[in-house]
C-alpha cells in the first residue's frame, strides 16, 4: 500500500456525520502532502495551527504520526496561505513565517527548538551551545532529547546541531547518514568537522582579528588559513587573548 495513494484506508472512519473537510478545518484531523527535499520525498502534515510533522514518506508514516499526535490523517492540500511556503522552508531549513504546531513538545523543548531555528544554513552548533542560548546551561542532555523529539525536522534544523564534543551525532529523520547529506547539501563539511572533533578542536581563532568562532562560522571560514588557530576550549582561546565572535556566540 502506498502512502501517496491510499492513506485513508489506514486511519479508520470519522464520527458519523463528520466530513473530511470539517475534520481538517477544526483540527480533529491533520492533512498531509508529499514534498521533495534534499533527502528525497517527505510527508508534511498540517492543521489549522501550522505544520505539525515532517517525516519520511513511507508506509509507516501514518502509524508514527498517530502514535505521537493521536489524530487522524488525510491527504490534502495545505492551506493556500502556506502552500507556497512549505517547500522553501524545507530547502532553507528554517520556518520563516510558516506557522509550526509544536503542541507535541514541552515548553522547554519549544524554546530549544526556537533557538535551533537561528542556526545559519551551512553552520552547526553543539548541544551545549543550545543549552546556553536557551538559558538552561546544565540541560545539555535534555537538549539532545529535544533534537530527537523535533516533530518538524528539515523545517526546524536539528540537523545543524552536533554533539558537545563536536561529532556529527545521531539524527531522527533517517539516521546520521541523512544528517551528513544535509550538511553537505548546505555547504558544510561534516568529514572535516569529525576530524576537528577527533583532534579535540572546539573553536578556531583568527590571529589577525583576535576573534574566535565555532569552526563553521562564516567569519572564520572567510579567514586566511594561515591566520586560523585551533583551540580546545573557549577558555583556552580567551586565555590566549581572543574574544568571542558576536555572530556565532561560541560557548
Amino acid at each position: 500500500m502506498s502512502i501517496e495513494n491510499d492513506l485513508g484506508a489506514m486511519i479508520g472512519p470519522l464520527p458519523d456525520g463528520m466530513s473530511e473537510g470539517i475534520a481538517l478545518g477544526t483540527g480533529i484531523a491533520d492533512g498531509y502532502d508529499i514534498y521533495d527535499s534534499p533527502l528525497g520525498r517527505v510527508a508534511v502534515a498540517f492543521n489549522p495551527l501550522g505544520v505539525s510533522a515532517v517525516d519520511v514518506a513511507d508506509d509507516a508514516f501514518p502509524d508514527r504520526f498517530s502514535a505521537r499526535h493521536g489524530r487522524k490523517l488525510f491527504r490534502s492540500e495545505a492551506p493556500s496561505a502556506w502552500s507556497m511556503k512549505i517547500a522553501p522552508a524545507i530547502e532553507a531549513g528554517r520556518p520563516g513565517n510558516l506557522p509550526v504546531d509544536l503542541r507535541s513538545v514541552t515548553p522547554f523543548q519549544t524554546e530549544v527548538l526556537r533557538v535551533a531555528t537561528t542556526i545559519p544554513r551551512g553552520e552547526v552548533r553543539s548541544y551545549g551551545w543550545l543549552a546556553m542560548q536557551s538559558e538552561h546551561p546544565r540541560a545539555t542532555r535534555a537538549v539532545g532529547t529535544t533534537m530527537a523529539s523535533n516533530p518538524v525536522p528539515l523545517i526546524i534544523p536539528c540537523h545543524r546541531v552536533v554533539r558537545s564534543d563536536g561529532r556529527i551525532g545521531a539524527y531522527s529523520l533517517g539516521g546520521p547518514d541523512n544528517k551528513w547529506r544535509l550538511l553537505e547539501h548546505e555547504g558544510a563539511d561534516p568529514g572535516h568537522l569529525e576530524e576537528l572533533a577527533s583532534s579535540g578542536v572546539r573553536v578556531q581563532g583568527n590571529s589577525a582579528t583576535l576573534i574566535f568562532c565555532h569552526p563553521t562560522c562564516r567569519a572564520i571560514r572567510r579567514s586566511h588559513p594561515d591566520r586560523v588557530v585551533d583551540y580546545r576550549s573557549v577558555s583556552q582561546a580567551r586565555d590566549a587573548g581572543f574574544r568571542a565572535c558576536q555572530l556565532c556566540k561560541p560557548a
